[in-house]
């Protein structure tokens, strides 16, 4: 991504934080999305920041710039290390966290409301959320999709330090509906994985794809990773036409078969490179892509980093 600089900030809807974290005492009632700046482009010394957690609130932090950070959420690092520009790192509230940066940074904290969750939520399934949402994933990741949007938002900022509400919000809410989505359909997975049901989130237009079916397609696709696979083979797997399987498993997914595809593949890669000390084009062909050069492209889409910065930091960290 590119390194913005600013000047002071004039009153619009992205603000400059004096402080790390700081909502100007906003609370829990908060009706939008508020979007702080934290930046710093003349490191000369450690920065140690903390914060105790907002009542209410998310807080997602949005890396503009790569820096070399350590951070602690509720007495876990959840990183320590060179973060790159595009990585994003979600804290549910009450959550306390700390940060200690080394060197210069640029970040966006999103501050989201519970309203604007639900809204989020309901609009992606077609139906109200049971209970308040809350995302507790503090690990960092990455996705293409957030950082395009985020780099936007940060360029109209540079350019235009009063940036309208109007426009703050369109994108804001993009990318919390982005995140929710991503969340659930993780949540999703993960029961259906461990062999229970998936939590109701169905469409009034379209069910979602039956467990069973959804069960017996990703055995399909996990044992044939190291090759081709298309579409019209997949929802043959289960008896199903190929537009009318895409259409049922992203409503009980949240993602697209294509997409969940690489995500296996991807996440099969993991596994070969933590264990074994083959070269890069040897995973990738295992792990059916056409390319090294496509495996990388995808592996840091998905993971944030290239294949073999990813593997040496999994060695150091075991």
């Amino acid at each position: 991504m590119t390194d913005f600089n600013i000047d002071a900030p004039r009153e619009g809807a992205v603000f400059r934080a004096g402080e790390w974290r700081d909502v100007r005492g906003a609370t829990g009632g908060l009706a939008r999305v508020l979007v702080a700046r934290w930046t710093d482009a003349a490191v000369t010394e450690a920065v140690d920041v903390s914060h105790a957690g907002h009542d209410g609130l998310h807080c997602v932090a949005l890396t503009l710039r790569g820096a070399s950070v350590r951070f602690v959420s509720n007495g876990q690092v959840v990183c320590d290390g060179r973060v790159p520009a595009g990585m994003i790192q979600i804290t549910a509230p009450g959550t306390p966290v700390s940060a200690t940066f080394h060197t210069a940074y640029d970040v966006l904290h999103l501050f989201v409301p519970q309203g604007v969750l639900a809204k989020c939520y309901e609009a992606r399934f077609g139906q109200p959320h049971d209970g308040p949402i809350v995302l507790d994933d503090p690990r960092a990741f990455a996705d293409p999709t957030v950082e395009r949007l985020a780099q936007a938002l940060a360029l109209a900022h540079a350019n235009d330090a009063t940036v309208s509400h109007m426009f703050c919000e369109s994108v804001t809410t993009a990318i919390v509906a982005r995140l929710v989505a991503q969340h659930f359909s993780q949540s999703i997975m993960a029961r259906i994985m461990s062999g229970k049901s998936p939590s109701s989130s169905p469409s009034r237009q379209l069910s979602p794809l039956p467990q069973w079916r959804l069960r017996r397609a990703i055995e399909f696709i996990d044992a044939h990773l190291s090759r081709p696979l298309t579409l019209e083979e997949i929802a043959r797997s289960v008896g199903l036409t190929r537009m009318y399987f895409a259409a049922q498993f992203r409503r009980a997914t949240g993602v697209r078969p294509q997409e969940f595809v690489q995500r296996r593949r991807v996440e099969l890669a993991q596994e070969i490179l933590r264990r074994e000390q083959c070269s890069v084009l040897d995973v990738a062909m295992h792990c059916g892509f056409r390319s090294q050069a496509h495996f990388t492209t995808v592996f840091k889409r998905f993971v944030g980093r290239p294949p073999l910065v990813w593997r040496n930091s999994a060695v150091t960290a075991s």
